[in-house]
């Protein structure tokens, strides 16, 4: 069928029978013949032939589209094969928000780079949504939800949010014995909620968010962490972003049982690529790489104390 495929869009972009024969370097019996089977195997009709031209029908502008992304998944699907049976080399384009990507994704790739040292690695660090299509990105790790789309996506680790303060904030203003207590502390939020943050917890308001409020608002997460460790206020944010801090004492966390995410999570960390694109292989490998060394569960969680 994939030859049939061929020669239908070779046919279709030519109009001519004996252009394509000329290119093939066969009879135009035979490109009649595979045109008139797939017909068949359709029951459609895919050209308007006369003497002097041929013309695709409506149905036979329908199926192109799908025909040349069949042919092209299926190119790429054994450019991928090849990849795999040699050593992988080329370009390879991946994209991560700022602050996890220098802390958790360049390390990985330095190892990577090492292992594969045929390979060149774009990495760009950004917090601004992108386009794998559009830029031609070939791995993309996502921090958040993801929303429905035709990318292949991996699991790579939950998204563990915790609610932290440093030893002197808790000192000046007391610590909170319920989750209900924070709307009554100092939060420090992202510019990103409206002027009272929102803090949603599971079991906590039949599922509706606290309100809270504090002296701080900023649009970057490490702006958020620095507050709590000056003591500014309580935080709620990514557990990658916080162990190390917990883990030197700098903060301490509040609430640990309300840290570990539903089961399904509308919330993770995945890395996302395109389906079928010629650097299928070498975005696997860097992905399983990912896996790898995040472990599971991932380093930084086993690093929060318990």
């Amino acid at each position: 069928m994939i030859e049939e495929l061929r020669t239908f869009l070779a046919v279709a972009a030519a109009g001519n029978f004996s252009q394509v024969a000329r290119q093939q370097n066969v009879a135009v019996s035979s490109v009649t013949r595979k045109i008139d089977t797939l017909e068949t195997d359709l029951s459609v009709k895919l050209f308007r032939r006369s003497s002097r031209q041929v013309l695709l029908t409506d149905a036979g502008e329908q199926f192109a589209i799908s025909a040349r992304r069949i042919v092209a998944e299926l190119d790429d699907a054994k450019d991928a094969l090849a990849e795999l049976q040699a050593d992988p080399r080329g370009v390879l384009t991946v994209t991560a928000p700022t602050s996890f990507g220098q802390r958790y994704v360049m390390p990985v790739a330095a190892h990577f780079l090492r292992q594969y040292p045929q390979i060149e690695l774009e990495l760009h660090l950004s917090d601004q949504w992108v386009d794998l299509a559009a830029q031609r990105v070939d791995v993309a790790i996502r921090v958040g939800s993801l929303p429905d789309s035709d990318l292949v996506a991996t699991h790579l680790a939950p998204m563990r949010r915790l609610v932290c303060a440093s030893p002197d904030y808790l000192a000046q203003h007391g610590t909170p014995t319920q989750l209900q207590d924070l709307a009554l502390h100092r939060c420090l939020t992202t510019a990103t909620t409206p002027p009272v943050g929102m803090w949603s917890f599971v079991g906590v308001q039949a599922g509706r968010p606290l309100p809270v409020r504090g002296p701080l608002r900023t649009n970057d997460i490490e702006a958020l962490q620095r507050a709590a460790v000056d003591g500014l206020g309580i935080v709620h944010l990514a557990s990658w972003l916080l162990c190390d801090m917990l883990a030197a004492g700098k903060l301490v966390q509040l609430f640990p049982e309300a840290s570990t995410p539903p089961t399904p999570s509308p919330t993770a960390i995945h890395a996302v690529r395109l389906p079928g694109r010629s650097h299928a292989a070498k975005a696997q490998l860097f992905i399983a790489q990912l896996k790898r060394e995040f472990g599971e569960p991932a380093y930084w969680d086993r690093a929060v104390p318990r």
